[in-house]
């Protein structure tokens, strides 16, 4: 076997080795079968190119054509000439497809199903990756650069799988660079000769090496280098403290099923909030059936974040120990607080993996299959040794806590080691946010009067306003930046909330999990993915810690808040009916979506929604998202202006508060976004207009169908009133009018048309025009200081001086 065939197949079998770190992302593995035998056939290729043509750049081109005539094979072949040949419809049909796979990426949870933009992304991706191993290894003949490359691989799906890649996948492409770099080395050591090679003449007869058959002793001493090489690359982070979990550490919150062993590592659940709040389709996450009287009040609690260090909001470091019988008494519920306990049955969608287990609070019994563990100070149940919920299905007794204002307000100071733990605020908090809590709450009687002014004046009085398109972020900053701007989602307003009441000297800690979901025409209650919640928990001595909400139209107000308003309780507090027909379904029902940034509890956190979010203790974040990130730069560039309108459009659809300003920006920002939508459709917008010529030019050149032109000229009317009438009387339902007329232009447009509007649309010019002005006046600003002047005449007096 000559050099080059060695190095060629040493490159495919790195990358395959590599990719391998994917197959926990995407359903089954016929994808990886299909990204295989691509290699295959590129490697071949790639290997008659250089037999017959010494051109580097020839053998590239042609291993390039060939790779994109087979994936043309794979997804494209009806648009293709002879099925294998790309033509302009099989570029678009590609193109397409990248499109969809994108939106499925942002979609679906981990596993993805394999659908055919997804596959085109792995598929593709992978034989990209193994074409750039291939030039740099056997064409350039330089092994070590091809690291790169495939370090991307295993980086983004580390970056994307939950928990980070498992170490073996990593162990396989350390072992697949190791593989390349050997048949390197042992081609580069042929080239020297014979006594290098193994066949020295001090050694007749034996082809190989003095032992006979062996291995000659510098293919061993090379082996055992990378042996020791990778052992040291897995081993070393572990041992060294200041890399807090190696590659083999574990990464399951407990170390086992020893009684009282385990932590549970503190971990951000936050990091891909704002994914998971502007997903397309609510996908169903759990089901439930309770016999409480009113599931609207039943919040499914995962865990608590209640350490802030200023730069962010994590859960404590805590002893894990097994799972009780009966979970023990909840921490400062007294005996004259009314309680009332419930059964609930859950079921999880497949599609959920998460390491914690969502649960009514306060749970007192937990039947539930699988490695848990308890984390008693939480509350919470922690998978162990990979255990997560996906397909899980159990039974959870739990207490409606059903305090009275009059016990809240007349409740005993909290004990001293809680009030030294829950109120711990950092030196870095702005002094705003301990001014704003006692201006908010001045004149009140007591903490429980502080908490409800709080909460009141978050979700009612303060002006604010929910938008999910702002930047997450729950750093002491991010609350000052949300304190000034009045604008964010349920992260900022319970972290924030949170934050106040722990400089007031109230306990307080932030819960992250779901809100109660949606009501069945069954019987049983459905949460989706925009069902994801945080709320702050205050604690009050006699009724522990107590749920508020000050997040505005999302979730419900506890009834303690909100004069003579009925709590819920259990229609029959004993244990549920053991008749099959009242247990979870095993398989998730499915749930209509609906529209992008509605809904009762659209709001989230990435420890909540499922796997499009990475959780696990004790991961290395932000090496990861370097590498992704550098990986992802070169395709992302071409994607900014799709990103730049995607971003546009969820602000402009986004939720507004509910003042009549507010109902006249949503009309005016609907409207925006339809003359943006027609423009990236090729039908400029005209401001010499009115909004009635303008609706009417759009249906017509558009060549919109009934319901779109109907719904143009709904906003069209509604920007009329908003401009002229006294009383403006904004119509309802403009997100939905909006999303029709975008259909309507989609439906009557060509494929090039679509793919141009998709890709390239028009309308992202704003944003240039809008930094072109703010350049501007900046500049104008800049020019009009005191001083600046007298400044600029010193300057020029020197410059010509000595110049």
């Amino acid at each position: 076997m000559s050099g080059r065939t060695r190095l060629a197949l040493g490159g495919g079998a790195a990358t395959l080795l590599a990719g391998g770190a994917l197959l926990p992302l995407v359903e089954g593995a016929g994808w990886f079968v299909q990204a295989a035998l691509l290699l295959a056939v590129q490697s071949g290729v790639g290997a008659l190119a250089r037999r017959l043509s010494a051109a580097r750049s020839l053998t590239i081109a042609c291993q390039a054509l060939v790779t994109l005539g087979l994936l043309t094979l794979l997804f494209a072949r009806d648009d293709a000439l002879l099925g294998l040949v790309p033509g302009p419809q099989a570029l678009m049909r590609l193109g397409e497809l990248l499109v969809a796979g994108g939106e499925d990426v942002g979609t679906y949870s981990i596993p993805a199903p394999a659908t055919d933009g997804i596959r085109l992304l792995v598929v593709g991706g992978m034989v990209l990756i193994g074409l750039a191993v291939d030039a740099l290894a056997v064409t350039f003949r330089s092994a070590a650069p091809a690291g790169l490359p495939l370090l991307a691989l295993y980086s983004v799906a580390a970056g994307l799988t939950d928990g980070g890649a498992a170490w073996p996948f990593f162990v396989l492409a350390a072992a697949g660079y190791l593989l390349l770099l050997l048949a390197e080395g042992r081609d580069r050591l042929s080239q020297w000769g014979r006594v290098f090679g193994g066949g020295s003449s001090r050694f007749p007869g034996r082809a190989n090496g003095p032992a006979g058959g062996g291995t000659s002793p510098p293919l061993r001493t090379g082996r055992r280098i990378g042996a020791v090489a990778l052992g040291l690359a897995l081993v070393a982070p572990a041992a060294l403290p200041a890399l807090d979990g190696g590659l083999l550490a574990d990464r399951g919150p407990g170390n086992g099923k020893g009684s009282g062993g385990g932590t549970i590592s503190a971990v951000n659940p936050l990091v891909s909030l704002q994914n998971n709040l502007n997903q397309p389709e609510d996908r169903e996450v759990l089901t439930y059936r309770t016999n409480a009287e009113d599931p609207q009040g039943l919040y499914l609690r995962i865990l608590a974040l209640d350490e802030f260090n200023g730069s962010e909001w994590r859960s404590s470091t805590r002893r894990l120990t097994d799972v009780p019988d009966r979970l023990p008494q909840p921490t400062g519920l007294g005996r004259d607080v009314a309680v009332t306990e419930i059964r609930t049955n859950f079921s999880a969608s497949p599609s959920y993996r998460q390491t914690y287990l969502p649960l009514p609070y306060p749970a007192t019994e937990v039947g539930v299959d699988g490695r848990w563990r308890y984390e008693p100070e939480g509350r919470t149940l922690v998978g162990d040794e990979g255990q997560t919920t996906r397909g899980a299905q159990y039974e959870v007794g739990s207490l409606i806590v059903e305090p009275t204002a009059a016990q809240l307000a007349a409740a005993g100071p909290p004990p001293q080691d809680v009030v030294n733990e829950y109120t711990r605020v950092p030196d870095s908090l702005p002094r705003v946010v301990a001014e704003t809590a006692r201006s908010v709450t001045q004149g009140a009687a007591n903490a429980y009067e502080q908490a409800v002014r709080l909460q009141d004046w978050f979700a009612v009085q303060g002006g604010f306003r929910y938008d999910t398109s702002v930047a997450s972020g729950t750093g002491s900053s991010a609350i000052a930046r949300f304190l000034r701007d009045k604008e964010g989602f349920c992260v900022h307003f319970s972290f924030t909330m949170a934050a106040m009441a722990r400089t007031l000297g109230i306990p307080a800690r932030v819960a992250v999990g779901f809100a109660p979901g949606t009501l069945k025409a069954d019987g049983s209650t459905s949460v989706g993915l925009r069902d994801a919640h945080a709320w702050p928990e205050l604690y009050f001595e006699g009724a522990g810690w107590t749920r508020f909400e000050p997040t505005p139209s999302r979730g419900s107000a506890p009834s303690y808040t909100v004069p003579e308003t009925p709590s819920g309780s259990a229609s029959d507090p004993a244990q549920p009916s053991e008749d099959p027909s009242a247990e979870p379904s095993s398989t998730p029902s499915t749930v209509e979506s609906c529209p992008p940034q509605g809904g009762r509890g659209q709001c989230g956190a990435s420890a909540a929604p499922g796997a499009s979010a990475p959780s696990g203790p004790g991961s290395s974040l932000g090496s990861v998202l370097m590498a992704v990130l550098v990986a992802a730069l070169v395709p992302a560039v071409p994607l900014l202006p799709l990103l730049l309108r995607i971003r546009i459009r969820n602000r402009r659809l986004g939720s507004f508060g509910r003042t009549p300003a507010d109902a006249a920006a949503r009309t005016l920002a609907a409207w925006r976004e339809i003359t943006d939508s027609a423009w990236d459709h090729g039908i400029a917008p005209d401001g010499s207009l009115t909004p009635r010529k303008a609706a009417a030019r759009i249906v017509r050149a558009g060549g919109l169908d009934v319901a779109a032109a109907e719904a143009v000229h709904r906003i069209a009317g509604s920007v009329e009133q908003v401009l002229y009438a006294p009383e403006p009387r904004p119509a309802p339902g403009q997100t939905q009018d909006v999303l029709a007329v975008r259909a309507g232009l989609w439906a009557s447009a060509r494929r090039g048309a679509r793919l141009r509007a998709t890709l390239l649309p028009r309308s992202a010019i704003r944003v240039m025009w809008g930094v072109s002005d703010r350049w501007t006046s900046l500049r104008e600003r800049w020019a009009a200081r005191p001083g600046r002047g007298a400044w600029a005449a010193r300057l020029r007096r020197v410059t010509r001086r000595h110049g």
